[in-house]
């Protein structure tokens, strides 16, 4: 029998690929159950002991926890769902990194993050009702598109600083986010090492404006409601 050393290349055993599948699986399945915890429902609960979806637009997210709790809470369920998109992706480029390349931990990264958007959206613990998705998009693209992400939170402000309306705000944002995208990388957008984050740039904004179409038909029936200080 031959020994490793005396075997071409091409003919040396590698980790095999059914393995690294699963971890990435595995990852994904921890992003999805990170990405579902309700933590605007516990603040209702915590805040009023009762549930935040019977107040407000009935949405869990740190917009309607703002407007029936008070701004400090609406912070709190802020940062804490823009954590659940962030860390898996932070775990997951972890994790895959020491295992393999560079861009396979990207597109992997990419995995967990939309993971962890349709679990905040689609929340196992609370039967599927969750919130819209856009605090925790924002927590995985602060890793996966920085300058992106900034650009959008810019627009997101200015829009929402002059009509105080957040929905407003959150779907300029999120077409703004997928502008910008394609804007900086429109040279690398469709090649192997990108394309996973160009699908990203273009499934979560289409996933936020559909959570959003309530709101849409709110502001064509000029019915939305403004922030108040």
């Amino acid at each position: 029998m031959p020994s490793w050393n005396s075997l071409p290349p091409s003919k040396i055993p590698t980790p095999k690929i059914e393995v690294r599948f699963m971890m990435i699986f595995a990852l994904m399945v921890l992003a999805f159950l990170i990405g579902g915890i309700p933590f605007g429902y516990l603040a209702g609960r915590i805040a009023m002991k009762d549930d935040i979806r019977n107040h407000g637009s009935g949405n869990i997210g740190a917009t309607n926890v703002a407007r029936v709790l008070g701004w400090r809470w609406g912070s709190v369920v802020l940062v804490l769902d823009a954590l659940k998109g962030l860390c898996p992706v932070l775990i997951t480029k972890a994790v895959v990194t020491s295992e393999s390349d560079g861009q396979l931990a990207t597109h992997a990264a990419v995995l967990s993050g939309l993971a962890a958007v349709i679990g905040h959206m689609y929340p196992v613990y609370l039967k599927l009702r969750g919130g819209k998705g856009v605090a925790t998009a924002l927590g995985v693209v602060l890793v996966l598109g920085p300058i992106p992400s900034l650009i959008a939170f810019a627009a997101f402000a200015v829009v929402v600083g002059i009509t105080r309306i957040v929905g407003l705000g959150s779907l300029i944002a999120s077409l703004v986010y997928t502008v910008a995208y394609f804007a900086l990388n429109y040279k690398t957008a469709w090649e192997s090492n990108q394309i996973s984050l160009t699908a990203f740039s273009l499934v979560i904004p289409a996933l936020i404006i559909w959570r959003h179409r309530s709101n849409i038909r709110r502001l064509i029936h000029g019915e939305e409601k403004p922030l108040t200080p």
